[in-house]
């Protein structure tokens, strides 16, 4: 087998040192702020949907000429949107509680 010199095992471990230096100041700054804003945008997604395909559920938001004009490009999501919507949830689901300040 063949040994590493002693320089590349120096070397990766920088790479490695790095990698979880980086990894850690993501999770410690930006880590809230991508989870915001991919709870933000399925909010908005939900409520997208709602309006356009609302008539399979019975609401009647929008006229139907108009959602039958996007229908085809948002039958894919359908099912799993409706799964995402009707799934069963826990009473704190909907809630985040921070203790900023505390």
């Amino acid at each position: 087998m063949r040994e590493v010199p002693p320089l590349s095992r120096t070397a990766s471990g920088w790479r490695g040192f790095l990698s979880a230096l980086r990894e850690f100041s993501y999770g410690f700054t930006g880590y809230e702020f991508a989870r915001h804003a991919l709870e933000s945008r399925a909010a908005v997604e939900n409520v997208f949907m709602l309006t356009l395909v609302g008539d399979m559920l019975g609401v009647p938001v929008m006229p139907p000429y108009y959602s039958l004009g996007l229908l085809p490009y948002v039958v894919p999501e359908i099912a799993t949107w409706k799964r995402r919507v009707l799934r069963e949830r826990e009473f704190t689901d909907e809630h985040e509680y921070h203790l900023h300040g505390v």
